[in-house]
């Protein structure tokens, strides 16, 4: 596995981490829906250069 791969890896498991400490915080889970269907259409079009 090259370092590029690693290095990727390494950031979606960090942004999974924060992603489960903000579900911990907001307590309501319309809220939570809504902030996470936001973050995948943004990281989708930011990671297959839709923009």
């Amino acid at each position: 596995m090259d370092l590029t791969m690693r290095k990727m890896i390494g950031l979606i498991l960090f942004f999974i981490a924060i992603g489960m400490v903000l579900m911990i915080l907001v307590h309501n889970r319309l809220v939570g829906l809504i902030i996470t269907s936001l973050l995948l259409f943004v990281g989708y079009n930011c990671f297959c250069d839709g923009w």
